[in-house]
């Protein structure tokens, strides 16, 4: 399926002088491109109508399926911007495969992946300016899908909008990669089996933010959750994957149909392998955790995603007590392996998976 997208391009684009400021400390989500792309879908038309236009609000029905049975999806993935000037995105084709896997069981419909793939290039080429080239600065892309058919009863909207927005972000540790420490919910779970933890819909981050307000209030950064089966599996945390490391250089990451399928996390993973680590992808217990850490078999372990790449985690905390390694330095395995991901999204060493993809030329 091929896609003619036009163009209308912002009479009120940012100024050279605004976005110098705006580099200085862009933060997260907080300042958006001049431009967004929109594509429209009904189950009669098709997807249809690809724009790209200025970045605005838009009209929102009070009868959207969206706002009353929150059929909606999204993605998350980076555009960096090289030493000669040139702009990359990494790997849009596992966002694009990603997005459909939770369109099928959001019932939304699922955007082809070309589309996803061309949107995204669209939007970085007409807001190329935004794409920052500060240590550590990237450009985040947003792009999602909403139920946007105007009635009220409880079925898979027949009409929907996918749309990709941007915004510049700076580095995610301001005083440098420090580890965190890890909120154990015991009472309350993402996701359950046979439920939409699997999908990156707005409803999993929805349930974590209670959690999140309890991780804060006993000076964590972040919540874990375990599985909702009661057998004390790991998951994963509010908004990220986990790893563990043991002392022998092996990688455990948990598995399980209930938690998200991340990029990042495959991509680690991945390029650990040709490191010459061993990865396990299996189901882990907290248990196994606890005691690796007593005994000594378990040294490392952190959370990953698009956001800050890797998390260093050095201590669990529950309200039964906790355990980890506190007041540690970021393990060595981790921060080897944030560094070898980091070098090949800047383009400062090779890469050999074929992960980046170019968008943009150099600049002479």
């Amino acid at each position: 399926m091929t896609l003619e997208f036009t163009t209308t391009p912002s009479e009120n684009t940012a100024t050279a002088e605004q976005l110098a400021g705006i580099f200085e400390n862009p933060g997260f989500g907080r300042f958006f491109t001049d431009h967004m792309v929109t594509i429209d879908w009904t189950s009669d038309a098709g997807w249809f109508d690809a724009r790209v236009e200025p970045y605005g609000p838009i009209a929102i029905d009070p009868a959207h399926a969206v706002l009353h049975y929150g059929q909606e999806i999204f993605e998350g993935l980076k555009a960096y911007r090289h030493a000669d000037g040139s702009v990359w995105l990494f790997r849009p084709d596992q966002n694009a495969a990603r997005l459909q896997r939770s369109a099928a069981r959001m019932a939304l419909p699922e955007v082809p992946a070309e589309a996803f793939i061309e949107a995204c290039r669209r939007l970085v080429e007409i807001d190329e300016h935004w794409v920052p080239s500060g240590a550590e600065q990237s450009l985040y892309l947003r792009p999602f899908e909403f139920g946007n058919e105007v009635f009220l009863g409880v079925r898979a909207a027949e009409s929907a909008r996918f749309m990709v927005i941007a915004s510049p972000v700076g580095a995610y540790f301001a005083d440098g990669v420090k580890p965190v420490r890890i909120w154990l919910s015991e009472h309350h779970n993402r996701a359950g089996k046979g439920g939409t933890g699997a999908a990156k819909t707005g409803g999993n981050y929805a349930s974590s933010l209670l959690p999140t307000q309890e991780a804060f209030a006993n000076g964590c950064s972040q919540v874990l959750f375990l599985s909702s089966l009661g057998d004390g599996l790991i998951e994963e945390l509010g908004g990220m994957n986990l790893v563990l490391v043991r002392g022998d250089g092996t990688l455990i990451t948990p598995q399980s149909d209930t938690i998200l399928d991340g990029v990042t996390r495959n991509s680690l993973l991945e390029l650990a392998k040709s490191m010459g680590f061993k990865v396990e992808h299996r189901p882990v217990s907290i248990d196994e955790w606890r005691e690796g850490v007593a005994d000594g078999s378990i040294t490392e372990a952190f959370a990953c995603g698009t956001a800050a790449v890797i998390t260093p985690i050095n201590e669990i905390v529950s309200a039964g007590g906790s355990f980890g390694w506190p007041d540690s330095e970021p393990g060595k395995v981790t921060m080897q392996l944030r560094q070898a991901l980091n070098d090949i999204q800047w383009g400062r060493a090779e890469d050999p998976f074929g992960w980046m993809v170019q968008v943009t030329d150099a600049k002479e």
